[in-house]
């Protein structure tokens, strides 16, 4: 009897010490292969250098590939708290379709009962996007903005055939911008549920799992 592949590894990259701090205090348990998370550093750049460096070694080369962190929300209503996960990654380098959304969403809204979850395309920016320009942004189709999904799934699919997917927390919203007072507590809420979201990643996983090259 031929032995079964093992698992494909699952790489959840993120880009701030405060993201990587939440993801490791979140529950590592039901995990269904191999997980690394990789703190890439801000920025699209950085994080296209960490992703493709990571992707390069064997072990991790045919990881499937979650980006996270939090994220500055578009569209009017939302806040702080709330999920967004990416239907696509966009930005001027090019457009990666996600993959599998429905269960993120299915699995994020039994794992963090009573939290909106936000479904639409996800664009990249090479800076914090303040004020007009989170409307320019949201004319474009897009719902939340980061600096580091869309080059970290470009990266993914370009190291090799993946599943890929962006699931992100509103830190940052139209009316409860990071600048006006009482920002801290959405800022708590928002490390909360980033804390909670490893389930979620783990059952989408499970089911785009790929053979280990």
């Amino acid at each position: 009897m031929n032995a079964q592949p093992a698992p494909a590894p699952l790489l959840i990259a993120c880009a701030l010490g405060i993201e990587h701090l939440a993801l490791r205090m979140g529950d590592r348990g039901g995990a269904g292969g191999p997980v690394t998370v990789l703190r890439t550093g801000m920025g699209p750049k950085a994080a296209e250098r960490s992703v493709t460096r990571v992707l390069a070694d064997p072990v991790l080369g045919g990881a499937a590939v979650l980006a996270t962190g939090f994220c500055a929300g578009l569209a009017p209503g939302m806040h702080p708290g709330d999920l967004v996960v990416a239907e696509e990654t966009r930005d001027p380098l090019g457009t990666v379709p996600c993959v599998n959304t429905d269960l993120l969403v299915k699995e994020l809204v039994r794992t963090l009962p009573g939290r909106t979850v936000h479904t639409g395309p996800l664009t990249g920016s090479d800076h914090v996007v303040r004020g007009p320009e989170r409307s320019d942004l949201l004319a474009t189709g897009a719902i939340a903005v980061d600096m580091e999904s869309a080059a970290t799934l470009l990266s993914a699919v370009r190291a090799g055939v993946r599943p890929v997917a962006a699931v992100r927390v509103v830190v940052d919203a139209p009316e409860h911008e990071l600048v006006r007072i009482g920002t801290v507590r959405g800022g708590i809420s928002a490390f909360r549920v980033l804390r909670s979201v490893l389930p979620a990643f783990f059952e989408w996983h499970r089911n785009v799992l790929l053979p280990r090259r």
